[in-house]
Formats: C-alpha cells, sequence, structure tokens
C-alpha cells in the first residue's frame, strides 16, 4: 500500500477520500490552511495509525516539497471553491488555484509522483453542448466578470497539468468534478443543497437564484472518493481528462421542492434575483450535466446514489449536527 498526500484535506471532499483511503489500507498525509475546510472534517480520523495532518498552506514550499518528498500519489483538492468565496474574492481565487497548482507540480516532478487534480464542471463555461463531453471546447464569459475567473483558473489549472505530462512526463489525472454533495459539506461558500437543507430544518425561507429554471446535476461524495481511488490504481488514465457526475438533472426550484418536501419543512420558496444574490450583471449557466462515458470505460465508474437518497442523508447529517 502506498502514501498518498492530499491537499485541502480538511475539506469536504479531501476529508472523505482521506476516509477511504485509510480504509483501503493506505498512508495519508493532510495538508490544509483551513481557509474553507475544517477541523471537525478530520477529527474522527485524528486516533487513526496511519493518517497525519498538517495545517499551513500549499504555498509553504519546504514544506510541500518534504510530504511531496514521502508520499507516492497527491491528490491536489486545495483551491478556492464555491461562488460566493470567487465573487468576493477574485485576488484570493486566481492566486490560490493557479499558484498552489503550480507549487504541488513543481515539487511532484522532482520525484515524478503521480498527481491526481481535481478541476471542475465549472470550465465548460456558457457551453450548451451538454452533455458535457471531455473533448468539447471551454465558452467563457468575458474577463469583466468574476464569475468566469474560477472557471479560467482551473482550466489554466488543467493546462499546466497537462503540460507537465507532456513536456516532462510528470504522470497526472485530471477529474472534473460535477456538483459533489453528501455530508460535512457546508453552505457557506453558497453551496447549494446543504443551504437547503438548513434553510428548510430551521423553518427559514429557502432561497432560490435566479427563476430557478437552471439545472444541475449532483453526485454523491462517496461515489466521487470511490472513482478517485479506482482511478490512482488505472496506468491507462494518466495524461487524461474525466468527468466523474451524476448524469441525473434537476432544476434548482424542483431541488428546493424536493429538500422541503423530505424535510417536512413548512418553509416557503423564495426567488432572489442574481443581482442581489451575488453581484450585478452575474451569469450563470442554465444546465450543467456531465457525459460519464469516458471515465466508465476506464474504470468502470457507476453513480450508485440517487438523488433522493442524497437528500436523505444530508437532511440526516444536518439534523444530526
Amino acid at each position: 500500500m502506498g502514501r498518498a498526500l492530499i491537499t485541502g484535506g480538511a475539506g469536504f471532499i479531501g476529508s472523505h477520500l482521506a476516509e477511504a483511503l485509510l480504509d483501503a489500507g493506505h498512508e495519508v498525509d493532510v495538508i490544509d490552511d483551513l481557509s474553507t475546510g475544517s477541523i471537525d472534517n478530520i477529527a474522527h480520523l485524528k486516533g487513526r495509525p496511519r493518517f497525519r495532518y498538517t495545517i499551513d498552506s500549499v504555498t509553504n514550499e519546504p514544506l510541500l516539497a518534504e510530504l511531496v518528498d514521502r508520499s507516492d500519489t497527491v491528490f491536489h483538492l486545495a483551491a478556492a471553491v464555491g461562488v460566493k468565496l470567487i465573487v468576493e474574492r477574485p485576488v484570493h481565487t486566481i492566486e490560490t488555484n493557479v499558484h498552489g497548482t503550480e507549487v504541488v507540480l513543481t515539487h511532484a516532478n522532482k520525484k515524478k509522483k503521480l498527481v491526481v487534480i481535481a478541476s471542475t464542471s465549472e470550465v465548460y463555461g456558457k457551453s450548451a453542448d451538454v452533455p458535457f463531453r471531455e473533448d468539447a471546447d471551454l465558452v467563457m464569459g468575458p474577463t469583466t466578470k468574476h464569475r468566469w475567473a474560477y472557471a479560467c483558473s482551473k482550466a489554466l489549472d488543467e493546462f499546466l497539468a497537462l503540460a507537465y505530462w507532456k513536456e516532462k512526463k510528470l504522470p497526472v489525472i485530471i477529474v472534473r468534478l460535477f456538483n459533489t454533495v453528501g455530508p460535512r459539506q457546508t453552505g457557506q461558500y453558497g453551496m447549494v443543497l446543504p443551504t437547503f437543507v438548513r434553510q428548510a430544518l430551521a423553518g427559514q425561507p429557502i432561497t432560490v437564484f435566479g427563476d430557478g429554471t437552471q439545472s444541475r446535476s449532483f453526485t454523491y461524495v462517496g461515489d466521487v472518493v470511490d472513482c478517485l481511488l479506482k482511478l490512482m490504481g488505472e496506468p491507462g488514465a494518466i495524461g487524461e481528462v474525466f468527468n466523474i457526475g451524476n448524469a441525473e438533472e434537476i432544476t434548482i426550484l424542483g431541488l428546493a421542492e424536493k429538500v422541503k418536501a423530505m424535510a417536512r419543512s413548512q418553509s416557503p420558496i423564495v426567488f432572489v434575483p442574481y443581482d442581489k444574490a451575488y453581484e450585478s450583471g452575474f451569469e450563470d449557466m442554465p444546465r450543467r450535466v456531465p457525459d460519464i462515458a469516458k471515465v466508465r470505460a476506464a474504470v468502470g465508474y457507476e453513480p450508485r446514489v440517487g438523488l433522493d437518497e442524497i437528500i436523505a442523508r444530508v437532511i440526516d447529517y444536518v439534523r444530526k449536527h
């Protein structure tokens, strides 16, 4: 069994990945600056013998170099996340995403360590060519709208990682994650499902941005993590880009109604214009649905947890916490 380093390992996805790697017999190092992660996410792992964590930034190069050196695989999940954070702190977003990835790739390259880079469905931008395929064109909005800075920063991460593979033969795998959801996800940075669940359980208005006709597909964090573990062991995945998601689509209004019903909530559903929610002239994409044929062919990926079960688990988690 190998040793894995997870950057952003105290985050929502990172903490679930750490747990799955430990369960599979690997040693796990986590580095997280807790800017969006939380120590609570990994508290239950602290007593495990093969688990270590460091509270620091990936931009601390001497430290990162040491952590990369003693690992076999690096899962690079550290990034600025959530639309709210991106709109409010655009400088932080671009610098965190681009520079962080640059540092990870530089140090991994010294000993040719496998790097799995977490990218996002956001890179598809305004493309209307649904479902999104990995080789499709990416359609960005104008640079004057900060909303696209995140998509662009993550696309740059992908370009850089693939350049390292092409030019320096650093083994990299890129995964584009589509709205990963589940227990431990906070609504703090604009994540829609935990926000709806918290509002519904508290009897507060459930706030739907825009007119609610925009649709998304949601993937259970456990399905994503299983897929990451499979890709890590698949030589044919190196140098490739994979969507990881669930093709089951729902409108945001439909999601609000489902959460309200499943939580047996009396909350009213209210609509908030994008201009009020984020900033004036904010642009959203009407649909975001993955084509998962490529990852299915590579490692037999199939999402197992459907939306109703995901919502039930999140409601249960929020109730307990």
